[in-house]
């Protein structure tokens, strides 16, 4: 009985402990914005936005400068959300640049109610079956750097995108190649990644078209570090341009192996290249090194360049290619959520709203770029631009612009 008595008192006890806790706790999700509590305190309703993108392993140099733009975007729009009764969270996951892990995100992403959007992916072959997961609940996704056409072509309401595509970067890396180096005997590489080898095949085609001899179409696979077998391939076939689909990781080892073993033709990849990491990997032997990117040097342009600068005076180091386009996604995503909020008497919108908002963006000026969505969730206003390092420093020097 005396027993009994005590656990009594002991669960009595808890209960008024927790009751007291809780009435101390100042942010809520459930709570309407603004709502003051029989305490006198005011509570925030919690709006969530999500970043997926490889912030470890051989692409976390430019997933983490996407988990980056999107920060600063969030925590410049912290204040205005704040008095509108809201408390703006960012929540990064780390896909691992792993399909399987990206789709593991989205499934507890999707959990969470408070999460009405994500920044991401990286890499195409991610995004594509995220996506579904994504389209199920109403999630919207911007990316800062998706290329694949397969990402916005099969329709998803959620599915959206401020860069170019790879039927566009494809061609205008091989219009660069045949017209402005004269290339005429090239040798293609890919990852066999969904990025990579779409990539390469619009390249290659678009080469072909132009009038080039394409000696030589080889896969590489993500993760290897010996080329040793690919490259002897291609320096039996003597061509006078290389270009390869894939990311830093494997082209700067590529460039450095190649140029060992004497092949001296002209290499260029794409925005898989735009980063600090090639030049990492590549070192000096990545000088002369052309890539064909969706991103814009913003500091060529005063306000862009001011940008760079607070970014760098916040995080430690300057922007890499895909910041400031994450900083875009993220804004686009959060004029989204107070456009949505509003139509709604200032409520946390409906992820649906928000997906619908998204979509619905149209002339929206932001550091990289301009954005306007059309049907399908691409960029009317996306470009690709062409870089070549004169030495080993990052970024390249920017060459050539290309507008649709």
């Amino acid at each position: 009985m005396i027993l009994k008595k005590t656990a009594l008192l002991i669960s009595v006890s808890a209960l008024a402990i927790s009751m007291l806790a809780g009435c101390g706790n100042e942010t809520t999700s459930s709570s309407a914005p603004g709502t003051t509590t029989p305490s006198g305190t005011v509570t925030k309703s919690v709006i969530k936005i999500a970043t997926q993108s490889p912030l470890s392993g051989g692409s976390a140099v430019q997933g983490e400068a996407i988990k980056l733009g999107a920060q600063m975007s969030l925590d410049d729009h912290k204040e205005e959300f704040a008095k509108l009764g809201f408390e703006l969270q960012l929540i990064p996951y780390d896909d691992q640049a792993d399909p399987k892990k990206g789709v593991a995100n989205a499934e507890i992403i999707s959990a969470d109610p408070a999460i009405l959007g994500i920044v991401g992916h990286m890499n195409s072959g991610v995004a594509i079956p995220s996506s579904v997961v994504y389209e199920k609940n109403n999630i919207v996704m911007v990316s800062p750097s998706n290329t694949a056409t397969e990402v916005t072509d099969r329709n998803l309401k959620v599915v959206n995108r401020i860069v170019a595509r790879d039927d566009f970067q494809g061609p205008a890396a091989a219009d660069y190649a045949f017209k402005t180096v004269k290339a005429k005997n090239i040798f293609v590489i890919q990852d066999k990644t969904a990025y990579g080898q779409g990539l390469a095949e619009a390249f290659k085609d678009a080469a072909t078209k132009q009038g080039a001899n394409i000696v030589g179409y080889e896969g590489i696979t993500v993760g290897e570090k010996d080329f040793n077998g690919v490259l002897n391939i291609a320096l039996s076939k003597k061509p006078d341009f290389v270009f390869f689909g894939g990311l830093y990781a494997e082209g700067g080892l590529l460039i450095k192996q190649a140029r060992d073993k004497g092949i001296t033709a002209p290499f260029m990849g794409a925005d898989g290249w735009d980063t600090q990491g090639l030049v990492d990997v590549a070192g000096d032997k990545v000088k002369d090194a052309l890539y064909a990117s969706i991103s814009t040097d913003i500091t060529k342009s005063p306000d862009g360049l001011k940008w760079a600068e607070q970014y760098k005076t916040k995080f430690g180091k300057a922007p890499d290619g895909y910041s400031a386009y994450a900083y875009d996604c993220m804004t686009i995503i959060l004029n989204s959520i107070k456009a949505a909020s509003t139509a709604d008497g200032g409520k946390v919108p409906a992820r649906d709203k928000v997906r619908d908002a998204v979509r619905a963006t149209k002339d929206f000026q932001g550091v990289a770029t301009k954005v306007s969505f059309d049907g399908k969730g691409d960029n009317t206003y996306a470009k690709v631009f062409i870089y070549k390092f004169e030495g080993p420093k990052y970024p390249g020097t920017m060459i050539s612009e290309v507008g649709k």
